[in-house]
């Protein structure tokens, strides 16, 4: 009796425990967010005042990459993969520069018209602050990776206004097929608290609910598992291209001041000769199409270029909100081509599937869904979120990513390494011979 009594005494100071530090975590993370957010918006608002406010791109993009080379070079690209790689690495730890480096350098990235995102910076800055407040308590470095695990949940928790997603992203997105169950309830706390933090700061979030969902049926079935095919392959393609960019821009014998130059070069003449819907959040794109209007037959791969040359070349910014413009593109032109009246829904589909496929995150994407869009468009999403991530192999936008998983067991390759590491896949010879099966009897039927 005694031992049973211990037992439950100790996980109810757990709780307690890991209630109040994920707590300040989230309400450190939600005021961090809502002054990154109204910066950002204020700045931004600045530039808007001049019509061709693109063509400094190369200046912008010099100043951003300088300042992130001389001050903090860990808040270079995407913040999320940086985040990433300190879990597995670093046990989480991340120099506190990096949060205000990161906060400046992302404004004036996204301010002056890059194409990127703003959920990394506030996943660097989450965790790069949850970090410091680990060691300020002076935790152990098994608490101190839960810690700053909560502060990427609290991160995409706050910038999206969906703490439910939020929070599972930030268990999901570490390991590949696999979640980290015992930072699960603290990263609910934080996402929820910081959500609410940002909330009573005046942080505003645009939930649509979608007006017409279709009923599940033998058709509609078939058209979700069809987009999830094509959203898995537009996730990949742009995660080849975030990749050949790199190299790219690597292979340049080039300082990076003369490296971002090229790079802002380069966007300012697409905001010239194609469109300036391509440059920045592209916030306008996705609510349009989110509205059931039909984008632009480009407007897929020009806002992927535009986020590679970006990332590239010395800009710093997120990629889950470029992937969301890639992904509600996606699935309106899937609509378009399929002549499908519901724009709208299988745009804002498209959005969260593209997500699950480039982030191997099909739980917290489909979580997002309902968060965002109503939870009807739930088994639609679902469904396509799962093909997508299926289709997308083991790849991801985040290299860092651990597999912890083989997605068939006709293609086996080796687990616990990151993905970037992952180059050799083997084919399962019995797999292999239920494929040949399959494609000999599909061969058979088309010669009847």
């Amino acid at each position: 009796m005694q031992r049973k009594f211990h037992e439950q005494a100790t996980l109810l100071v757990s709780v307690i425990k890991w209630t109040c530090y994920a707590s300040l975590v989230g309400a450190l993370v939600g005021c961090a967010t809502t002054l990154f957010l109204r910066t950002l918006a204020w700045t931004s608002g600045q530039f808007g005042r001049y019509p061709n406010y693109y063509l400094f791109l190369p200046i912008t993009l010099v100043v951003c990459s300088t300042l992130v080379a001389w001050l903090a070079p860990d808040a270079a690209g995407h913040g999320t993969e940086k985040v990433i790689e300190a879990v597995h690495r670093r046990m989480g730890r991340i120099p506190l520069m990096v949060v205000p480096v990161k906060l400046v350098a992302t404004v004036i990235t996204l301010a002056g018209g890059g194409s990127a995102g703003k959920e990394g910076p506030c996943a660097q800055i989450g965790a790069g602050l949850a970090s410091a407040f680990a060691g300020l308590l002076r935790l152990d470095d098994g608490d101190r990776r839960k810690l700053v695990i909560c502060g990427i949940s609290a991160g995409f928790a706050t910038v999206f206004g969906t703490p439910m997603a939020g929070a599972l992203f930030g268990v999901e997105v570490l390991v590949l097929g696999q979640m980290f169950y015992e930072v699960l309830f603290p990263s609910f706390v934080a996402g929820i608290i910081g959500f609410h933090v940002a909330t009573q700061l005046g942080v505003t979030y645009p939930h649509v609910a979608n007006k017409i969902i279709p009923q599940i049926t033998g058709w509609s079935f078939f058209e979700m598992l069809l987009l999830g095919v094509w959203c898995g392959i537009v996730a990949l393609i742009f995660i080849e291209l975030m990749q050949l960019g790199h190299r790219l821009f690597a292979r340049f014998t080039l300082p990076a001041p003369a490296k971002a130059l090229l790079g802002g070069s380069l966007l300012a003449v697409i905001g010239k000769t194609v469109s300036t819907r391509y440059l920045g959040l592209g916030l306008e794109s996705i609510t349009a199409g989110l509205d059931g209007q039909v984008l632009p037959l480009e407007a897929t791969i020009m806002k992927a270029i535009s986020t590679v040359i970006t990332l590239s070349s010395g800009g710093s910014g997120g990629v889950v909100t470029p992937i969301f413009f890639i992904g509600t593109a996606a699935g309106n032109l899937f609509a378009y081509l399929f002549n499908e009246p519901l724009v709208a829904t299988f745009s804002a589909i498209g959005m969260v599937a593209v997500l699950a496929g480039a982030a191997n995150t099909p739980i917290a994407a489909s979580i997002m869904a309902m968060e965002l869009f109503g939870a009807a468009i739930a088994p639609h999403a679902a469904v396509a979120c799962m093909v997508s991530f299926l289709i997308v192999g083991y790849r991801s936008i985040y290299p860092s990513q651990i597999l912890g998983m083989n997605k068939s067991t006709s293609l086996r390759v080796e687990t616990g390494k990151a993905l970037a590491e992952c180059c050799e896949v083997t084919i399962n010879h019995r797999g292999a011979s239920f494929l040949g099966l399959m494609a000999k009897m599909v061969s058979q039927f088309y010669r009847k």
